[in-house]
């Protein structure tokens, strides 16, 4: 079936979801909601978040995606910082948080789907609404649909990562039709979506994010098929570009290090020639990985550099890729960006700095609650988000970390993200972070957490000759940690920030 979604052996076609949407609209006005007001989801990948964001955009209202792995302080912190007016939350995610729900925030609670159930291994009875609550299948069935024309649609809140600290609400100024033209425009090229295409697609990451849940709900505009993947998993995606013949993907380089690790005769059992654009963002992507994936899946593999507050100002292909490892692309029509000095100097071509960019006719944004947070990202009409890169003499951006990662051990500037991404290619390495730690004589050293695959043995003295042979002497980190796992978003960026707490909370000093 075409023209639809499609979650494990349930479809939605867009009839059908245009008829939800209605009636999801015309019971969140029943309830009191009205334009530029709140509505959070606590919700997995499912048929829902699409029914609930199409209803909140049809009376004016935010619609905003809270990460369903926060656990109830960060939760409680969105819900009051949004001043949410309904919460509609998947049933087994509702025990954990329900105390941090305000009395007055109305709870819609959705039965957890067979196929979500399946992937995370949950009880089939805490994925059941309980009596007590209110069931949204039967709440959204029961409502008379909207009527009236809809109000000015709003673009998503979106809380960031907070890997850094506290997560910060980006709110934007509904668009203008030139606005709206102008990012159709964007979108086409750097998400490869056109209306028309004969589109198909696979959401592999969680839509509570930006990036996935742009992607979504731009491809549910255009009419493509999508298909939710309740959970990634690497076979799982090649069995269903293969059934699906999927044309579209947006990933993260975390997908790419798990695919590539599968072994050779699962790689080579699926078909993938219906694969025209794939695109990837949020994380940097090591230069040898993605050279094995544009060998393994061709020149359909493109690139993206951006982040909530800023959409997506550069862009590559896989040729600009293979002519300059490492980068992240090149500004599109109409973005701009600078380089600047820790002391406020635009740098020259060539040297290392903090990126600013903005794109020209984009909707302004703030921060919920924070608009000298606001104004202090901002520099001379450009917004940054801590990245710190340079440009070559070619234009192309290259990215060496962000500036709360950079370790200065000894007076010498050290990029972490140039260290992981050698580490995550030697054997047996499934994820990693390297950040600074006190040290007394240097003011920082560098130490590594490190994610082994499933039945690998890895010692720290073959961790360090492996970077040894790779990299200067001093970018080998002198502390050396294997974990489980790793503190990480679904998007693949690691919550560096919970790795560091246990280093400085008793060292009087934050770097």
């Amino acid at each position: 079936m075409s023209d639809c979604i499609i979650s494990g052996e349930r479809t939605l076609t867009y009839p059908e979801l245009q008829s939800r949407a209605l009636k999801v609209a015309g019971g969140f006005s029943a309830l009191g909601v009205r334009e530029g007001d709140a509505i959070a989801f606590i919700l997995r990948n499912d048929f829902v978040f699409f029914e609930a964001a199409m209803g909140s955009a049809i009376i004016g209202a935010y619609a905003v995606p809270i990460n369903w792995h926060f656990k109830s302080k960060e939760v409680a912190y969105i819900l009051d910082d949004c001043a949410a007016k309904l919460l509609i939350i998947h049933a087994d995610l509702l025990p954990e948080i329900e105390v941090a729900i305000p009395p007055h925030v109305r709870i819609l609670v959705v039965e957890t789907p067979i196929e979500i159930r399946t992937a995370y291994g949950l009880d089939a009875d805490a994925c059941r609404v309980k009596q007590a609550s209110q069931d949204w299948g039967l709440w959204r069935d029961e409502q008379e649909p909207w009527a009236k024309p809809p109000m000015a649609a709003r673009t998503n809140i979106i809380y960031t990562s907070g890997t850094t600290g506290m997560p910060k609400g980006v709110v934007r100024e509904p668009p203008t039709p030139e606005q709206t033209q102008r990012t159709t425009m964007i979108v086409g090229k750097v998400f490869g979506i056109k209306a028309g295409d004969e589109m198909r697609t696979v959401i592999t990451g969680p839509i509570y994010h930006t990036a996935p849940n742009a992607y979504a709900l731009i491809a549910m505009q255009m009419g493509g098929t999508i298909v939710l993947q309740p959970r990634f998993d690497e076979e799982d995606l090649l069995r269903l570009i293969e059934q699906h013949r999927i044309t579209h993907l947006h990933m993260v380089p975390t997908m790419f290090v798990r695919l590539l690790k599968l072994p050779e005769d699962v790689r080579a059992r699926y078909d993938l020639s219906s694969l025209d654009f794939v695109v990837h963002a949020a994380a940097p992507c090591p230069p040898d990985i993605k050279l094995q994936m544009i060998h393994w899946w061709g020149l359909c593999i493109n690139e993206y550099y951006g982040a909530t507050e800023i959409g997506p100002p550069i862009f590559h292909t896989a040729e600009e890729a293979l002519r300059k490892p490492g980068t992240v692309g090149r500004l599109i029509d109409g973005a701009v960006a600078k380089i600047y000095s820790a002391d406020g100097k635009e740098l020259p071509v060539g040297e290392i700095g903090e990126i600013y960019v903005m794109v020209k006719g984009q909707t302004n944004f703030t921060y919920k609650n924070n608009e000298e947070k606001r104004r202090d990202v901002e520099r001379d009409g450009l917004v940054t988000v801590g990245d710190i890169g340079y440009f070559d003499e070619d234009g192309y951006l290259f990215i060496c970390d962000r500036a709360n990662d950079m370790v200065i051990s000894g007076g010498v500037n050290i990029y972490p993200k140039e260290i992981e991404g050698v580490l995550i290619g030697m054997p047996g390495v499934r994820d990693c972070a390297v950040f600074g730690i006190p040290d007394e004589t240097y003011g920082e050293s560098l130490c590594a957490h490190i994610e082994l695959d499933a039945g690998a043995v890895v010692v720290a003295v073959e961790v360090s000759a492996w970077l040894a042979e790779r990299l200067t002497k001093y970018k080998v980190p002198k502390t050396i940690v294997f974990t489980g796992s790793l503190p990480r978003e679904d998007s693949g960026k690691i919550m560096k920030r919970k790795l560091r707490e246990k280093y400085w909370q008793d060292a009087g000093r934050s770097i």
